[in-house]
């Protein structure tokens, strides 16, 4: 009995990370996220509000889970996607915006403010010298969901007029990692500590 207890459980465990896809839209653990071809990547065209331990909502406001997706740390980006899926590298992030750009610079990491618009989407963002939204040519649907400290409950900025996005790439072995910042003027890379919370876009392999 217990044996078959255990087994059930690792099966409803397995199914939240198991996914089903009509081509356009992506069903994981009970939510449906829309999808895009840009190039010859796939992208998630929203971003990923999975409810994993340690991830939270803005603000702890579900609202904002609802309009931005959940905040996770590195850690859990690298695994919460589903299967089929994955966390972005800095280099998949550069094919993305040289494509938007139409652009071959084969820097890395690749800088195009220009390709931020493109990117962004058509209306969420605030405004901030003039600009803020973008025109969003691609679908990737873009916003501004902010980040978070994991040690604190209230201590979140940026909502509004950033969105962050970790990548896969590591900066330094356990400390840090990269991500992606868009903002009014375009966007950009870093590091940052793998403990903040960052918004997730998944990637099909």
């Amino acid at each position: 009995m217990a044996q078959k207890k255990l087994a059930l459980a690792f099966a409803v465990l397995s199914f939240a990370f198991i996914a089903c896809s009509d081509g356009n839209t992506i069903t994981y653990a009970n939510k449906t996220y829309k999808t895009v071809k840009i190039g010859e990547q796939v992208w998630f065209a929203e971003n990923l509000n999975y409810d994993a331990e340690g991830s939270k909502c803005y603000d702890n406001n579900p609202d904002n889970c609802t309009k931005y997706g959940r905040l996770y740390n590195w850690k859990m980006a690298m695994t919460i996607c589903p299967d089929g899926w994955r966390l972005p590298s800095n280099e998949d992030w550069d094919k993305l915006l040289r494509f938007a750009y139409d652009n071959t610079d084969a820097k890395n990491p690749y800088y195009s403010p220009t390709a931020g618009k493109f990117l962004k989407a058509a209306s969420g963002w605030d405004n901030h010298k003039g600009k803020g939204n973008g025109t969003d040519d691609f679908g990737f649907s873009a916003l501004p969901g902010g980040a978070c400290n994991s040690d604190s409950n209230s201590d979140c900025d940026f909502i509004g007029y950033r969105g962050l996005w970790w990548s896969a790439t590591e900066g330094s072995v356990g400390y840090y990692a990269y991500y992606r910042n868009l903002e009014y003027y375009g966007p950009y890379n870093t590091a940052d500590s793998i403990s903040r919370l960052f918004s997730v876009r998944c990637l099909q392999d």
